[in-house]
């Protein structure tokens, strides 16, 4: 077999399925929303609808926001097929062995361990910063040595707090699917209702005239706008990685992908029209735009309410994304293209832990010492780019007679949707700088090194004849 033929040889299905059997299948559709919701939403939904108004869309944001989620749904309803016909762990990664080969699953999977990874490690310190400034309301204040990144130069050798609150997930997670579940929710009930009262409070203080003029800077505003608040949908296609542990996947993964966009649109339209009817556009180019209306109408209790809700955000999307790293460093494992001990799963908590807690110390470390920077525009990259081999992936996944999917979720208008999906991708792509290109190119160069060095030798697919 040549080397060509040997990384482009497809897993089978359903040595995939026997293997997940493992898991328990516990998760419903309210479960899959929830998780989603829990990555989406996070601090963006405070901020966005203010900066991008007040620089590209004016109160016409609100467009921007519907234009965004009308292209990201063209990935979900990829992504809800695939899930669909293919309920196993590893979202894109699993999809790309099966339909595309294992070189494209491992590129896939690669991309997703950047994106994963980084983006908790980014939010971790976040997570950080706004709690060292609900403790300093109480008059608490950390050692400043113990609350930043590695940089003596500065006095500040390792973020604690950004380290302590991933352990602390790490734990929940241990605990069970159902069990971190269950608090993920709660969490996410919580951040609903902060948004909601927001909603709630600031209706009474809108003033029409604020939306005239509606769309101050034209059509290409609105695009423009779109373009920047496409990234806050990200994080919907992490709902895919628990198929696995969903009840009857074939209709719950579909109703958990479109159902957390559709939900999470929503949410976005609502506070955007409200915030830009309190305050003029022209006034919300700040840090924290949300709040500065609410102490523009003296409402200064909500806005500290609000801070509440950051918190919230932040937590549920690092759940989210912990649990599911640790299912795509599980797939990985699973196909021996990482350590085998990897692929293990804890029988008792029907969880694999060894994945888990080795993700964990992976981005403890990257939180609490490192300073991330620019490196967090490369979650934009690994996610594009899963979106796109899955759109694309819809294509020959529907002439696998192997792979039926007789009953559930099917993309309309096939095949134009999933190419609609992939072009948008490519124009998605091309909008990221060159220096982010360069970086995810030397991270893509260092996960071809490790694969043609251990992955290809000791990948299970060297064992079927």
């Amino acid at each position: 077999m040549s080397i060509k033929e040997r990384i482009f040889r497809k897993e089978n299905l359903d040595r995939y399925l026997v293997e997940d059997r493992r898991f328990n299948k516990t998760l419903g559709s309210g479960d899959l929303i929830s998780m989603g919701i829990g990555a989406v939403i996070g601090t963006g939904i405070f901020i966005l609808p203010g900066t991008v108004a007040a620089l590209h869309s004016g109160p016409a944001i609100t467009i921007s926001f519907v234009i965004a989620a009308l292209v990201c749904s063209t990935a979900a309803m990829c992504y809800a097929e695939f899930s669909s016909a293919l309920p196993i762990a590893g979202s894109a990664y699993s999809f790309g062995n099966v339909v595309f080969g294992e070189i494209v699953g491992w590129f896939l999977g690669w991309a997703l361990v950047l994106e994963y990874m980084l983006s908790v490690a980014a939010v971790s310190t976040g997570f950080s910063a706004y709690f060292k400034s609900l403790l300093a309301g109480f008059g608490l204040h950390l050692p400043n040595a113990l609350s930043g990144s590695f940089n003596p130069a500065n006095g500040t050798y390792i973020n604690l707090p950004a380290i302590v609150i991933v352990l602390f997930i790490a734990f929940i997670l241990s605990k069970g699917v159902q069990t971190s579940m269950t608090i993920n929710t709660i969490i996410v009930y919580v951040k609903i209702a902060i948004i909601i009262l927001f909603l709630l409070v600031g209706v009474f203080y809108v003033k029409p005239a604020n939306w005239d003029p509606f769309m101050p800077f034209g059509t290409k505003g609105v695009l423009v706008g779109a373009a920047q608040v496409f990234f806050a949908y990200l994080g919907f296609d992490v709902v895919a990685s628990s198929a696995a542990e969903v009840k009857e996947p074939e209709k719950n993964m579909p109703k958990g992908i479109i159902g957390t966009l559709a939900i999470c649109t929503l949410l976005y339209i609502l506070v955007s029209i409200v915030l830009t009817g309190m305050i003029s556009y022209t006034k919300l180019n700040v840090a924290d735009p949300v709040s500065f209306a609410l102490y523009a109408v003296k409402q200064n209790w909500v806005a500290g309410v609000i801070s509440v809700s950051a918190l919230a955000g932040m937590f549920t999307m690092m759940v989210t994304m912990v649990y599911s790293s640790s299912r795509l460093i599980y797939s990985i494992g699973r196909d021996g293209l990482l350590p085998k001990f990897l692929g293990q799963v804890n029988e008792k908590t029907k969880a694999p832990e060894n994945s888990m807690w080795i993700v964990t110390l992976i981005i403890a470390f990257t939180g609490g010492f490192l300073s991330l920077g620019q490196l967090t525009n490369l979650v934009n990259i690994g996610t594009l780019l899963a979106f796109m081999f899955v759109s694309l992936g819809v294509l020959p996944l529907r002439k696998r007679k192997d792979i039926p999917n007789n009953d559930g979720f099917k993309v309309p208008f096939y095949p134009v949707l999933p190419i609609i999906s992939v072009i948008l991708c490519v124009v998605m792509l091309a909008q990221l700088s060159l220096e982010t290109w360069l970086a995810a190119i030397i991270w893509f160069i260092l996960g071809m090194i490790i694969y043609f060095s251990y992955g290809i030798k000791h990948s299970k697919l060297n064992e079927q004849k």
